[in-house]
């Protein structure tokens, strides 16, 4: 056998061995992963239908578990329903995104002139039947309807709104009610998980699960004529819809850390953010309104703006942290304490304000008369103030809203002129006589109807600011300008 023949049986010899050595490696090795399985052992189970499953064991992860927080505050959410006359309505001419989101409008099939409906939620705050919602799901309604949870029904009575934080309080009869405690949404952090509780599209007791997305939003939703809104929502990605506005957003432990308020939404319905006023702001507004009738508005009197890196360079700012001065009002609270424009304020009282949105938060906290320590920065140098604080009038009196006191010294009943109304007459605001009785009213020669729209030259836009006006005037004195329904223009002075 020649050289070449042996060299190839050595080859093939080789391969034969090699390939018996993995078959018999995998038969004595490999093989042993796989373990047959029993003619009488199923191979598959539908977790659906199977009955021999043991939950008690199951751990959900700290921090996951959502049932606590939604037993607790489902029961105190309530369904706001509102009725509207037509022609008393403002549901036509409301904010596009508002209306869109606490789902109002009216019954298919409606005829014109006839009853609107809309609805909202609601968020039991006391045992005894007090109730916050957004202004703008109550906002000129006739009548407004609460249901619980347990579908017991009352007619709440409003007991008073503030339009610059969209915020209302109500009140219904009734003992022994279930209701969520207050939180602290200065405690809130950036991805920590929250709940929305409300009645998306009437579908009441809706529970969904989100997280804080971020703090301090402005989205520049509220309008008001005297640049008095205040922004500083909560953004979480907790789905709402129409329906949940004025819902509860809370906290692991169910505890209310905001309100909820608004989404972004190209269609109407939810688009990946939603929006909650903070529960601290809520807190100050609701103890207002049910102290004073109406909302303690505490004022620096500032003109402000974001510091960016583009406002630092050109004005010499040290970093792009704090809220810029542009401008600062005569006979204001930030005057007499010495600030000037082109000061950055980096605190208030020790809380550190790195946008306008969050420096008005943290103001509107107080109330005229209250003393706030800023932290601000002049050309370098970091100083600080003890600012007593003033109201929109200038000074730092606190008024209380009593109607019956009004009615019995004007002799006039006064409400919110309707959006509709305002709209016709081509006004921003203005406050509607709605009955004239005995008093300096019907002495002037003031009709049912007329819209006032200033007092003393100073505009209005709510029946506190025009008794407020009118109870400051010591000269007995006052000059009332306005409208009537027809468009005629007047003048009317009362004694």
């Amino acid at each position: 056998m020649n050289t070449r023949k042996l060299v190839i049986i050595a080859f093939l010899s080789s391969i034969l061995g090699g390939m018996f050595a993995l078959a018999g490696y995998r038969m004595f090795f490999y093989e042993k992963k796989y373990q047959s399985i029993s003619e009488n052992q199923s191979q598959f189970q539908l977790s659906n239908f199977t009955t021999s499953m043991d939950t008690s064991q199951v751990v959900v992860p700290e921090g996951l578990n959502f049932i606590y927080a939604a037993n607790k505050v489902t029961p105190a959410v309530v369904h706001i329903k509102t009725m509207y006359e037509a022609s008393a309505s403002q549901n036509g001419d409301m904010d596009q995104l508002f209306r869109e989101f606490f789902g109002e409008g009216s019954p298919h099939g409606m005829p014109p002139g006839g009853k609107q409906e809309a609805s909202g939620s609601g968020v039991i705050l006391t045992e005894d039947g007090y109730i916050v919602t957004n202004n703008h799901v109550i906002d000129q309604a006739d009548k407004i309807e609460v249901v619980l949870n347990d579908k017991r029904s009352y007619t709440a009575v409003l007991i008073g709104k503030d339009p610059t934080t969209d915020l209302a309080l109500l009140k219904i009869e009734e003992k022994g009610l279930p209701f969520v405690q207050y939180g602290n949404s200065d405690n809130a952090r950036i991805g920590e998980w929250v709940l929305a509780v409300g009645n998306p599209f009437n579908l009441t007791s809706t529970v969904t699960a989100g997280i804080v997305s971020a703090k301090g939003r402005n989205i520049n939703i509220l309008r008001d004529k005297d640049n008095l809104a205040i922004e500083s929502f909560i953004q979480t990605d907790a789905a709402v819809n129409p329906g949940n506005s004025g819902g509860a957003l809370v906290d692991l432990k169910g505890n209310l850390i905001g309100i909820n308020t608004a989404i972004a939404t190209p269609s109407g319905t939810f688009a990946g953010y939603s929006f909650a006023v903070p529960v601290t702001l809520v807190k100050k507004v609701m103890d207002d309104l049910l102290k004073y009738g109406q909302v303690q508005r505490a004022l620096l009197g500032v003109q402000i703006q974001d510091v960016t890196a583009e406002l630092a360079k050109e004005k010499g700012i040290s970093s792009v942290k704090g809220v810029y001065i542009g401008a600062v009002n005569s006979g204001s609270a930030a005057e007499d304490a010495g600030l000037m424009a082109g000061d950055v304020i980096k605190k208030i009282n020790g809380t550190l304000v790195n946008s306008s949105s969050e420096l008005q938060e943290q103001v509107a906290r107080y109330r005229p008369g209250d003393k706030v320590k800023v932290t601000y920065e002049r050309k370098g140098e970091v100083k600080v103030a003890d600012i007593e604080l003033k109201n929109k009038m200038g000074d730092t009196k606190l008024v209380k809203y009593e109607p019956d006191a009004v009615k019995s010294t004007l002799g006039a009943d006064l409400s919110y002129a309707s959006k509709e109304e305002l709209k016709k007459l081509k006004l921003e605001a203005g406050v509607k006589v709605v009955k004239v009785k005995d008093g300096k009213f019907q002495d002037a020669g003031v009709k049912e109807g007329f819209i006032i729209t200033s007092v003393d030259k100073k505009k209005v836009s709510s029946p506190e600011e025009v008794i407020n006006l009118i109870e400051r005037n010591q000269s007995g004195g006052v000059l009332i300008e306005g409208i009537y329904p027809n468009g005629t223009k007047k003048y009317y002075g009362l004694g």
